[in-house]
């Protein structure tokens, strides 16, 4: 029977890895955006930069989010004497945490989206006047709206699948911080295996779900 304490990491799961999805769709998409079919100094060394949260283990990304957002961090020492309270330990730590990992696998698919589009209708447009931001979306984000459209459900599976860079940031803390990964890992921890089976066959199914909707449908 599913009771209180086995939906709390579920509806902080999906909050955590909505709000994740969100920022970075639209960082990795503004970042495409800018710069998918431009030329430039530095473009390959900025591109590395952006995919090492893919490559990286998640720890040393937790840890590296650690440095500059804890309470000893320039970012996060600010962050408290501005607000009063410090980013790591709450669900906020788990949003940026999931961002981050989730930021490359959005780049790459908005980057191939606006990289398909035909560069002389976006001449055509600018010869008639048009500015980049009406090109972006009149244009642009309608013909690259299935890539972009996999962006954010490759961010959102991937936010709500992160567990080595949030444990780092965000912890574990139940009702707080807790996401299905870290709900799963002391479920076996403390041998209850009914929750973590649940919780898995959950995920799974989430999973499954995301991945197919990002296959192309055969004609």
């Amino acid at each position: 029977m599913m009771n209180r304490d086995f939906l709390i990491p579920v509806g902080l799961s999906l909050k955590v890895a909505l709000i994740a999805a969100v920022l970075a769709f639209l960082l990795a998409g503004l970042a495409a955006w800018r710069i998918a079919d431009k030329k430039f100094r530095g473009k390959l060394l900025l591109e590395t930069v952006f995919m090492l949260p893919m490559v990286l283990p998640p720890t040393v990304v937790g840890f590296l989010l650690l440095v500059i957002f804890g309470r000893r961090g320039f970012i996060g020492r600010a962050f408290e004497w501005l607000t009063g309270m410090p980013i790591v330990f709450t669900w906020g730590a788990a949003v940026l945490a999931a961002a981050v990992v989730a930021f490359p696998l959005a780049y790459q698919a908005a980057k191939a989206g606006f990289a398909s589009i035909d560069r002389d209708l976006l001449e055509a447009g600018r010869s008639l006047g048009a500015s980049e931001w009406k090109l972006l979306w009149l244009v642009e984000i309608p013909l690259a709206q299935r890539s972009l459209l996999t962006a954010f459900i490759l961010a959102f599976a991937r936010s709500l699948g992160e567990f080595g860079a949030t444990l780092m940031l965000a912890g574990n803390i139940p009702g707080r911080t807790q996401t299905l990964p870290t709900a799963i890992y002391m479920a076996v921890e403390s041998g209850d295996m009914t929750s973590a089976w649940l919780w898995a066959a959950l995920m799974i199914l989430i999973s499954f779900i995301l991945l197919a909707a990002t296959n192309p449908r055969s004609e």
